[in-house]
């Protein structure tokens, strides 16, 4: 059975190709485990693994490009990349102004950090970085919003007092929580959004349906789970 599922996928997955022999995927390379810069100077993480693998199982060509996360929708729009894989929630707003493919990853909870677990979340001051879904949360929350280009940059704002606490991803915040006894989880986990895509052009309907057949054949036999539970980045499917 597993193997009649594969097959199905991959005949999906050549019959919606893009006619483009090369796909330029954009990321962020900021954000790990989902990507980031390895030691080495090259991209790496979830997104990199699940970004050459769709393409290899829709017969694309790909490269990688990155790209500051404020700017990486618009970069999307004007044409510097093809696809979005960058740790990006899948939300109505976004969806105004690109595609998405369907999820890759479900819901991640979101998650606060701080120095001491007497933080007033809902009057203080939280950092999250800016054009996230944690900074449109913070900022109709009642709390201070304060936001910085850069996931380190909030970190750093919770360490330096300028933040009360840090409102990001928790697959993000927990090796930072695990490394540095003086951070630490207060209050509830927050779901938002709708688990995580890629982002398209809405001008590009057929690598949008190219790269979701790739995705469902990924979930069909279990390799997706598999990815994500070696990255630690979500709950598995």
């Amino acid at each position: 059975m597993r193997k009649l599922l594969l097959s199905a996928a991959a005949l999906a997955v050549a019959a919606t190709a893009s006619a483009a022999d090369t796909v330029r995927l954009g990321t962020e390379g900021a954000y790990p485990p989902w990507n980031f810069i390895n030691d080495a100077g090259d991209i790496d993480g979830f997104e990199k693994d699940l970004g050459d693998e769709l393409c290899r199982r829709a017969e694309l060509e790909c490269t990688w490009v990155t790209n500051d996360w404020d700017s990486i929708i618009p970069n999307l729009v004007s044409g510097n990349y093809d696809a979005i894989i960058a740790g990006m929630s899948i939300t109505d707003e976004r969806d105004q102004v690109i595609d998405f493919t369907q999820n890759y990853t479900p819901p991640d909870p979101s998650a606060y950090l701080a120095l001491s677990d007497g933080v007033d979340l809902e009057g203080g001051v939280i950092a999250a970085q800016a054009s996230t879904i944690q900074a449109g949360y913070v900022a109709d929350s009642g709390a201070t919003l304060v936001e910085f280009a850069t996931p380190e940059e909030t970190i750093a704002a919770v360490r330096n007092g300028e933040a009360d606490a840090v409102l990001a991803d928790k697959s993000y915040l927990a090796p930072l929580a695990e490394e540095d006894p003086d951070l630490m989880f207060v209050g509830p986990d927050v779901p938002l959004g709708g688990g995580v895509g890629m982002g398209i052009r809405e001008s590009d309907p057929e690598l949008r349906e190219t790269f979701n057949a790739a995705i469902q054949s990924m979930k069909d036999d279990g390799s997706l789970n598999e990815l994500i539970r070696k990255w630690e980045v979500s709950s598995t499917f």
